[in-house]
């Protein structure tokens, strides 16, 4: 049988620094799709009320809105 050699100890190397833009943008980006956040409700089965429409920049300045409270609480963590 043929011997194995000892696994390495070393920690694995960080990955580059993300800027507390790149962070904040990716919790955006989780939050909105885990939520919907800035979506049109979907209608569902049973009363559903008036449906709600919003324009692609009503869209867009949700999401943006979004983003800044994003940054916000990144920023406050430093």
């Amino acid at each position: 049988m043929a011997e194995l050699e000892p696994l390495a100890t070393t920690a694995a190397a960080p990955g580059p620094a993300r800027s507390k833009d790149e962070v904040a943008l990716e919790l955006m980006k989780f939050v909105a799709i885990a939520t919907g956040y800035g979506r049109t409700p979907q209608s569902s089965t049973g009363f559903s009320g008036k449906p709600q429409t919003r324009s692609a920049e009503e869209h867009a300045e949700a999401l943006l809105d979004l983003f800044e409270r994003c940054r916000r609480v990144v920023n406050k963590e430093s």
